[in-house]
């Protein structure tokens, strides 16, 4: 088993990011939703965001270190027991899904808004590039995740202190309160937003905890992880802000902003999301794909391929309809589970 210990800090807190950053947050759409329309208050949402993923996280990969994780299973075995766990499980697997079919729906309206191609053509694409990375193994998903995040993070805080010097927008963010669906103030919706995008990273979380040099790489890369993660959707917010009457209503906001900067830094921006839909829905598949083998489906290739289309077939419900519907419901049930693995989590570890 010591050999598979060798993943560094650096390495987790890039594939910690990479789990999370997908569709919904480089979009813009998260960070809209989630945060934006509840205006200078959604700053304080994402410190207490930021706080959250780096306890959260290092939680998660701790105890996957302890037991030696192989998938969410023995997560929420170890810190719910018997019954609890079995609901974890099954909620976990089904937000696992759901969240792979929004990344497929995001890469169908990413290809649709910026290069005019028809929408399921850019699911399928992505369909077929994550089912490929994923039947690589898990080392190579660590690699595939890892290496996109600097992109991002620097696309990302590029284009949005760019376009901080552009002209505002001069709507009030107030105007578009009607549509934040789930959500209620900017407290409640921080804590769903942690809960919905931790829980469906416990099956790359935890066995990468597993696969980790020690316990201070755990921490390194929690803490890492969580500061990119908070920078990153800061860096999103103050350019929603500024430029929210024009790109509050778009599917891909962020894409529109980098259009305005400029066409090259559009189709720039344009790569990086779609490279950062990608490692999401590389990290839910196999997530969702492990879970399945663990129940006894010895043909893998099968399984993943399946998923993956299943999922594909279910992103046709729309981009935007996930996000505002789909990934709140998760927060609350995910709220569950990790209250669970906080209450628990010492008891699991045998302390």
């Amino acid at each position: 088993m010591a050999q598979k210990h060798k993943v560094s800090a650096l390495r987790i807190a890039g594939t910690y990011i990479g789990t999370i950053v997908g569709a919904g947050f480089a979009s813009g759409q998260e960070v809209l939703q989630f945060f934006v329309f509840f205006g200078n208050a959604g700053l304080s949402g994402l410190v207490v965001v930021t706080t959250l993923f780096i306890l959260i996280g290092y939680m998660i990969m701790d105890l996957g270190r302890h037991i030696q994780a192989q998938s969410h299973l023995d997560i929420v075995r170890a810190s719910s027991g018997k019954l609890l766990g079995t609901f974890s499980d099954l909620l976990i697997s089904f937000f696992l899904f759901g969240t792979l079919s929004a990344m497929f729906a995001g890469s169908s309206a990413l290809m649709s808004q910026q290069f005019g191609l028809h929408p399921l053509l850019g699911g399928f694409l992505m369909a077929g590039l994550t089912i490929l990375t994923v039947l690589s193994g898990f080392n190579g998903i660590v690699n595939a995740i890892s290496l996109v995040v600097p992109f991002l993070l620097l696309a990302a805080l590029g284009i949005s202190i760019v376009s901080l010097s552009m002209a505002p927008d001069k709507t009030p963010v107030k105007n578009a309160a009607p549509n934040i669906g789930f959500l209620r103030n900017w407290l409640w919706s921080a804590i769903l937003y942690t809960s919905y995008n931790t829980v469906t990273s416990y099956g790359i979380l935890g066995p990468l905890g597993a696969r980790a040099k020690d316990r201070k790489a755990i921490v390194t890369g929690a803490v890492l992880g969580g500061l990119g993660l908070g920078l990153g959707a800061c860096a999103l917010f103050l350019a929603l802000r500024h430029h929210f009457a024009a790109s509050a209503f778009l599917e891909v906001p962020m894409l529109h902003i980098a259009g305005k900067v400029s066409p090259f830094a559009q189709i720039l921006y344009g790569i990086v999301l779609l490279a950062e839909i990608y490692t999401t829905a590389v990290g839910n598949l196999y997530s969702f794909s492990a879970r399945l083998a663990q129940s006894g489906c010895s043909d893998s290739r099968f399984v993943i391929i399946t998923s993956a289309l299943c999922a594909f077939l279910f992103s046709l419900l729309g981009f935007s309809n996930l996000v505002k519907y789909f990934y709140p419901a998760v927060g609350y049930a995910g709220i569950i589970i990790l209250t669970s693995l906080v209450l628990n989590r010492k008891n699991a570890k045998g302390y």
